[in-house]
């Protein structure tokens, strides 16, 4: 007769881990906000390449 000796494995999640922390944030922001801050970086970005020598008073 076989014995029985199994070993029992905890059950994977397919390499998900879930961390349950009750952590909240004071700061958060609406999607549409991220996206108009993303804009006015780009904005800035592209004004700073066209005119920031100009502005910077270097030659």
């Amino acid at each position: 007769m076989a014995r029985n000796n199994k070993i029992n494995l905890p059950s994977g999640m397919g390499g998900l881990t879930r961390y349950f922390d009750d952590y909240s944030s004071n700061i958060e922001f609406k999607p549409g906000h991220v996206i108009i801050m993303a804009i006015i970086v780009m904005v800035l970005i592209i004004l700073l390449h066209l005119q920031g020598y100009a502005w910077l008073g270097l030659s």
